[in-house]
C-alpha cells in the first residue's frame, strides 16, 4: 500500500507536464498549418493591397511591354543618348514585395541619366499585371522580359545588370542563374526565405517559395554588389556579410539605415553602385 500512495503524487506531478507539452504541439502544428496556408499572403502582401494603390505613375518616354505567359506589364525606361546606332547597358530591376514598378522610375533616375536603360517588370497579380504571384511564375516571367530587352538594338546584350531589392534580389539571383549577367547587384536581400523561415520556428519543407539567393550565388561567377542596411530590422545584415561570404566576387557597402527607409544617404549609395559599374566595365571610366 505504501507503493500505492507514493506513486499516485508521482503521476499527478507528470500528467499537467504531459498536457503541457501535448499543448505546445498542437500550437506549433497550427502555427505551421497557418503559415502553409497564408505564405502567399505573407510573401507577396502587394498582390492583396494593390486595389489600395494609386493610379498609374508611367513616365511620359516609357515603352510598355506585355511579357512572359501571363503577359505581365513591364517599362522599358531608355537611358539617356542610347539608341540603335548607340546600344547602352540595361538594368534589370526587381522592386521589393509590398511596392509596384510605378515606385522606381524616379528614384532610378540616375541610371537613365548615366546612360544606362531600366527595365521595370512587375509581379503577377501586382498593379495591372493579372494572375497570382509565385518563384516560379515570377522567375518566368522576368526571363522572359530578359530575352525580350536583349534582342533589342539600343540594349548591349554584353552589359546586363540584374539589381534587386529585398524579395526582388531573390528574383534576381534566381534570373542570374538562367540567363547571363554582366554584374548583379542585391539591396536588403536575404540569404534565402527559408533562413528567414528558420528564424521564424518553421520548417523549411513547408516553403513553396524559398528564393535560395546563397546557392545560386556560390556558383555565379560575376561582380555582386552587395547594399545593406546596419540597422535593418526586417532583413539583418548578418544576411548580407553572409552572401558576401559565399559569393566568389562580392563588394559589400552597408549603411545607417533600416530595411523600409534605406538608404537614407542617397549619395553615398549612388556612389557606390556608379563606382561598382565603372569597376565592372558597365560604363566607363570618369577623371
Amino acid at each position: 500500500m505504501r507503493r500505492v500512495r507514493t506513486a499516485i503524487p508521482e503521476l499527478r506531478r507528470k500528467r499537467p507536464m504531459a498536457w503541457w507539452l501535448l499543448l505546445a504541439l498542437l500550437c506549433y502544428a497550427g502555427w505551421c498549418a497557418a503559415l502553409w496556408t497564408l505564405q502567399e499572403r505573407l510573401i507577396f502582401p502587394g498582390y492583396w493591397m494593390r486595389s489600395e494603390r494609386g493610379p498609374l505613375a508611367r513616365p511620359r518616354d516609357a515603352e510598355v511591354l506585355q511579357v512572359g505567359p501571363g503577359r505581365v506589364e513591364a517599362w522599358l525606361l531608355p537611358g539617356r543618348g542610347v539608341s540603335p546606332a548607340t546600344p547602352g547597358p540595361l538594368v534589370i530591376f526587381a522592386h521589393g514585395n509590398g511596392e509596384l514598378i510605378d515606385d522606381w522610375p524616379w528614384n532610378l533616375q540616375p541610371y537613365r541619366d548615366a546612360g544606362i536603360s531600366v527595365l521595370l517588370v512587375e509581379y503577377r497579380g501586382y498593379g495591372r499585371s493579372p494572375g497570382t504571384p509565385g518563384q516560379h511564375r515570377i522567375v518566368e516571367d522576368f526571363v522572359a522580359a530578359y530575352d525580350v530587352a536583349a534582342a533589342r538594338p539600343e540594349i548591349d546584350p554584353a552589359r546586363i545588370v540584374l539589381h534587386g531589392r529585398s524579395i526582388g534580389g531573390g528574383v534576381v539571383a534566381q534570373l542570374a542563374a538562367r540567363r547571363p549577367c554582366a554584374a548583379l547587384i542585391l539591396e536588403s536581400t536575404f540569404t534565402s526565405l527559408a533562413a528567414m523561415a528558420r528564424g521564424y520556428l518553421v520548417p523549411t519543407a513547408l516553403l513553396r517559395h524559398p528564393f535560395r539567393t546563397d546557392r545560386v550565388l556560390a556558383g555565379l561567377d560575376v561582380p555582386v554588389l552587395i547594399l545593406h542596411g546596419t540597422r535593418d530590422e526586417i532583413i539583418p545584415v548578418r544576411h548580407a556579410r553572409r552572401l558576401a561570404a559565399i559569393a566568389r566576387n562580392a563588394r559589400l557597402v552597408e549603411l545607417n539605415a533600416g530595411h523600409n527607409d534605406f538608404p537614407q544617404d542617397e549619395a553615398a549609395y549612388w556612389r557606390a553602385i556608379m563606382g561598382f559599374l565603372r569597376d565592372s566595365q558597365i560604363i566607363a571610366q570618369t577623371d
